[in-house]
């Protein structure tokens, strides 16, 4: 139990007299809403007849009482109306003092109040409520931060530290307002690409996400014990292999919004936790996914934002199609002025320290690329940009490349600086993949902790035949990041992955 404040224990004996007057501060009780503060102060006319009988719940955010009567300011869902209270006016009868000492006395900022009344204009202007009855629903026990605004209208918020607003993310929802719309365009977000795919007959699917082997991604795993098998499992860190065995089983289309877990370092791009989709496309490759994600994400812009060019930071990306597009080669060659498609890990690890690409002796010929890739090129890809064809050993789930030996059949679209999705032509020979499982045992053995698992069971059905597949993965997270115009995948979670907290 935390040392209660001042204000604390003024609350707690405004609870204890409320319910010494009869008036019970936590009611049993369905408060029947018919209107929202927004929605009256959006469409009310003075004068009007309508919204002369409303029902509105809420916070008790403000409160000045004027002799016999009180203005107050309810906050519901939609946002802040200004209130009437007047003693005369409360009914029912014997409640009229009783409510009016409770009002002014006892009530506090933040509590829950339903109110019923009807609609009219102050003096001043403002629309307002003019309250006929009012009830306690809920007592708050602690004051909200307060937001105060100075002589020059700017605010100050006494919850602007992000460590706190992300452990008490009810509190930061309650006081600052734009937070909400955030959480609200990300559902719109998933909706969007929902209804794309469910138009073309794609099927939601759910698959494991406690699993006996890993696989799927490079990452290393959450580890779990289950009692009663007396076994290790796996919190996943990608749903591909399931959603494979899926295609194998017969079904031409299948996704799933999967929140995947990954045991490493945290970021401004990356939490513990995290949501991908994930799309796997029977008898298609690597190109045509290529403008399935264009169209799609072209989509969700215009469902979100009415354009194709979203606001991040300083940058208006254009999500319009059709986006740029670079092999691997290409965008290191045209970056970086050198040509790496014939080195070999020598020469790749010089060519890194040349560069100042910082890399170890743990690191194969793929992830060398990768590290060249990440520091040289992607810090220069704001608008949305595709990158294809890459080395075999960076993608041992990818097919080889119909015509360039080494490579293999993938793109990642690359926006923000940030990669935010990947996808392949799968790898459906059986045989080859088993060689590709065994070369990753390798690299394990050299200390690669993000290398694959070798999964017999997955062999196995790819052995009963898949057939030529286009699968995809999309970072939901770093997508809301940009579609939102936040800098933080924290400001996209409602309760990011947080270390203990201080007493």
């Amino acid at each position: 139990m935390h040392h209660l404040t001042e204000q604390e224990l003024v609350r707690r004996e405004n609870l204890n007299k409320l319910v010494s007057a009869g008036i019970e501060p936590y009611p049993s009780t369905t408060f029947e809403v018919n209107s929202f503060a927004i929605e009256i102060k959006n469409n009310f006319a003075d004068g009007d007849q309508t919204y002369q009988s409303v029902s509105l719940a809420g916070r008790l955010m403000s409160r000045r009482i004027m002799g016999k009567a009180s203005f107050g300011e309810l906050q519901d869902n939609t946002g802040r109306i200004q209130i009437y209270i007047s003693r005369d006016d409360i009914c029912p009868g014997e409640d009229k003092t009783l409510y009016n000492d409770a009002f002014k006395k006892w009530f506090d900022l933040g509590d829950f109040i339903g109110i019923k009344g009807y609609a009219f204009y102050t003096q001043m202007g403002e629309c307002t409520i003019h309250v006929t009855e009012l009830k306690l629903l809920s007592k708050a026990l602690r004051p909200l931060p307060v937001v105060k605004k100075d002589e020059d209208g700017k605010v100050h918020d006494a919850f602007t530290d992000p460590e706190q607003r992300y452990r008490q993310r009810y509190v930061d929802l309650v006081v600052n307002n734009h937070i909400k719309d955030v959480f609200v365009k990300r559902t719109r977000m998933y909706n969007s690409m929902r209804a794309y795919l469910n138009a073309k007959g794609y099927l939601e699917v759910e698959t494991p996400v406690l699993q006996p082997l890993y696989g799927g991604a490079a990452a290393r795993p959450f580890t779990t014990f289950h009692n009663t098998l007396d076994m290790k499992l796996y919190l996943r860190i990608a749903n591909e292999l399931y959603l494979k065995r899926l295609i194998v089983g017969g079904f031409d289309g299948v996704y799933e919004f999967s929140k995947d877990f990954r045991n490493e370092g945290m970021s401004r791009y990356h939490n513990p936790e995290f949501t991908q989709i994930e799309l796997y496309v029977a008898y298609k490759d690597y190109l045509w996914m290529m403008d399935l994600v264009e169209e799609m994400v072209e989509k969700v812009a215009l469902d979100m934002h009415g354009t194709t060019k979203v606001q991040v930071g300083e940058n208006i990306i254009d999500f319009k199609r059709p986006w740029k597009r670079y092999t691997m080669y290409e965008a290191i060659q045209h970056f970086t002025g050198i040509d790496i498609s014939n080195m070999d890990e020598t020469e790749l690890r010089k060519t890194a320290h040349e560069l100042k690409v910082h890399v170890d002796n743990t690191m194969g010929k793929g992830k060398l690329i990768d590290e060249i890739f990440g520091e040289t090129c992607e810090g220069n890809l704001i608008q949305p940009t595709f990158i294809t064809d890459y080395p075999v050993e960076m993608s041992p789930l990818a097919k080889k490349h119909a015509t360039k030996p080494g490579l293999v059949e993938r793109f990642e679209a690359i926006c923000n600086k940030k990669e935010i999705c990947n996808a392949f032509s799968e790898l459906n020979d059986p045989i080859d993949q088993r060689q590709r499982f065994e070369s990753q045992l390798e690299l394990g053995k050299r200390g690669d902790e993000e290398a694959m698992m070798l999964d017999e069971d997955f062999l196995r059905a790819l052995e009963y035949g898949m057939p030529p597949t286009a699968g995809l993965g999309i970072g939901m997270d770093r997508l809301a990041m940009i579609m939102t115009n936040q800098n933080s995948i924290q400001d996209v979670l409602f309760f990011p992955q947080m270390k203990p907290e201080k007493e």
